[in-house]
């Protein structure tokens, strides 16, 4: 690590432990009105990163409101749309300017590699503002012809849905949080925007960028505080139109519940247990690292993770030997180091939930091939490291299986050159979950047949280019309802009113 990369995040903790962070509601930056906080830690040291407000049931209700205010009567609805674009190009270039203290601050409180950091999170934070930018002057109604007697004009308006609640997960929390807000702006919504209580540090330093560009007060609110408390009152609160989250598939069943209060729209993206499938005739230089990194990329904390190895038997002890060996040689360790590739888990929780499911399978007869602990030794002290993991012999009815591990735990099972599509489509499909989903053949027929059959919201074969802000994610079954990026993720942020004149 560089003497300035030292003094940089000398600079970053003092500031923040030299008062609370606090919310930014109605173009204010303010305690919560209880002066309560809670407080975040480094997952790669565990020590105490920060205090933040922790907003209660009367800070949510004046950030709902500053959000009405402005959907209503501010200049926001007046504003063009070519001039809501300027202002998602102009927050997209200061995020690029601001990148390097942004990406220090996702690694310090996320504990994603420092590379990472600037690849997925900044990177990704500037494509998506830049993507749906475009889309602020392209969103368009429709003519249509009636059959009823007489002339008509009719027309369907699109326009935006209103007040927003936007609740972001602590996996990916910059670009995660630009990726639901870009579209909702572009649209013309406002929104009370809530990151998860382990990361909430850029979030927070993003909505200072957000007034830097000019964004009107009240178009973006930023609340903080915990799930239970704040996320629960937004959720539920009578004022909000839409709720679109990602996290965990029990949280979204709770926001399910609470949407009933007023009947608001809902957009969930939630879990996943992703199967990779690897035929004999795959170019196994491509395949074994791909299965690899597909879950041990961000320590396994990824919703579209590969957590399910589908092998055939004839190159099955090769592509397993490969992704172990991959296991043993990515670096695992020190964050701000640039040729870190694992970093820890986000908390001693998440610690705990790992190894306990790798504890589960090895009752339930599946065997570690590599990994399975956590990692020890003065470079790990504090920090919530686990060893990249294999488990092979695993079967459909094992816990590991079936549940959402979120760490690097990969579940492997062979297949026989007898089983046709229509059984590993089978396996495919064999949880509650259809989020992703890959495939690597070189018979383009079968990729083609196997990826009709999967009940997944994405397939990728042969290669994935990632998270692309004009390609729809989200998930069948438990994996969510809706589909964010794209039209449709912008359209999502829009309500349809058809208008008929009668022309006599």
């Amino acid at each position: 690590m560089s003497e300035d990369l030292n003094s940089r995040v000398a600079a970053l903790q003092a500031q923040w432990s030299t008062s609370p962070a606090k919310m930014l509601i109605g173009g204010q930056w303010r305690e919560s009105q209880s002066g309560e906080t809670f407080t975040t830690e480094n997952p790669a040291t565990g020590k105490i990163l920060s205090q933040v407000a922790a907003a209660g049931e009367a800070d949510i209700n004046d950030a709902v409101a500053a959000a009405r205010k402005a959907f209503e009567s501010g200049p926001w609805p007046k504003m063009k749309p070519d001039q809501r674009a300027k202002l998602l190009l102009d927050l997209a270039d200061l995020i690029e300017k601001n990148g390097d203290e942004l990406a220090l601050i996702e690694t310090l409180d996320v504990g994603r590699p420092i590379q990472f950091s600037r690849m997925i999170d900044v990177a990704g934070s500037v494509g998506q503002l830049r993507y749906n930018a475009g889309w602020a002057t392209k969103l368009t109604g429709e003519t249509h012809e009636v059959s009823a007697p007489g002339e008509w004009l009719s027309y369907v308006l699109r326009e935006p849905i209103g007040v927003c609640a936007q609740i972001v997960p602590w996996n990916f929390p910059l670009v995660m949080a630009v990726g639901k807000l870009a579209p909702a702006l572009a649209a013309g919504c406002t929104v009370v925007l809530k990151p998860a209580e382990q990361t909430p540090l850029s979030t927070l330093r993003l909505g200072q960028l957000i007034q830097e560009a000019g964004i009107p007060d009240g178009v973006v609110n930023i609340v903080t505080g915990l799930g239970r408390t704040a996320g629960a009152a937004l959720a539920s609160h009578m004022d909000i139109d839409k709720v679109a989250f990602t996290g965990s598939t029990q949280t979204g069943r709770a926001i399910i519940d609470a949407s009933k209060t007023n009947f608001k729209r809902v957009q969930l993206e939630l879990g996943g247990k992703s199967p990779t499938f690897i035929f004999a005739d795959a170019d196994l230089s491509k395949a074994i690292p791909a299965a690899a990194m597909g879950i041990f990329f961000n320590a396994g904390q990824v919703c579209a993770a590969g957590s399910r190895l589908f092998v055939a038997e004839e190159v099955a002890d090769q592509v397993l030997e490969g992704v172990a060996g991959m296991a043993k040689m990515l670096k695992v360790g020190n964050t701000l180091n640039t040729d870190t590739v694992i970093g820890p888990l986000v908390s001693n929780i998440q610690l705990e939930r790992v190894t306990g499911y790798v504890q589960s399978g090895q009752s339930e007869g599946a065997e570690v091939l590599v990994g399975g602990k956590r990692k020890e030794g003065d470079e790990y002290a504090g920090g919530y490291y686990v060893e990249p993991t294999v488990l092979v012999e695993t079967k459909a009815s094992m816990k590991v299986r079936k549940e959402e591990i979120f760490g690097p735990v990969l579940c492997a099972a062979r297949f026989s050159a007898d089983e046709d599509v229509e059984q590993l489509a089978a396996y495919g499909n064999e949880t509650e979950f259809g989020l992703a989903a890959s495939i690597y053949t070189n018979d383009i027929t079968k990729a083609h047949k196997l990826a009709r059959r999967l009940k997944a919201g994405s397939v990728r074969i042969n290669g994935s280019p990632g998270v692309d802000p004009a390609l729809p994610l989200g998930g069948y079954k438990a994996s969510g309802w809706g589909r964010e990026n794209g039209k449709s993720g912008i359209e999502a942020y829009t309500e349809l009113k058809s208008v008929t004149v009668g022309l006599g």
